[in-house]
């Protein structure tokens, strides 16, 4: 499923394509600002969306076999809810 897929499932149940695509858009924006500003988004049941911070490490070149170092960064991580855990599980 891609993000034309979602909103054409919001679009089933909103019935507007203009109504649902802002919708999806709005929620998406709002999941990067609050990770942008260092946030974490829980939405319970179904996961928790938050920043984690990757430190510094050395990395090689895979072509030359070269070391090379790569910075420390911060990225975005998401863990699953139990209910998403469960309806996974749940289908064979």
């Amino acid at each position: 499923m891609n993000k034309g897929d979602l909103v054409n499932e919001v679009v089933a149940v909103v019935g507007k394509k203009k109504v649902a695509e802002a919708a999806v858009n709005c929620v998406l924006e709002a999941i990067t600002g609050a990770l942008k500003k260092g946030e974490s988004v829980t939405l319970v049941g179904f996961g928790t969306f938050k920043v984690a911070k990757r430190a510094a490490r050395t990395g090689r070149n895979p072509q030359t076999g070269k070391p090379l170092k790569i910075k420390a960064k911060k990225v975005p991580r998401f863990t699953a809810g139990k209910k998403l855990k469960d309806a996974v599980a749940a289908t064979k």
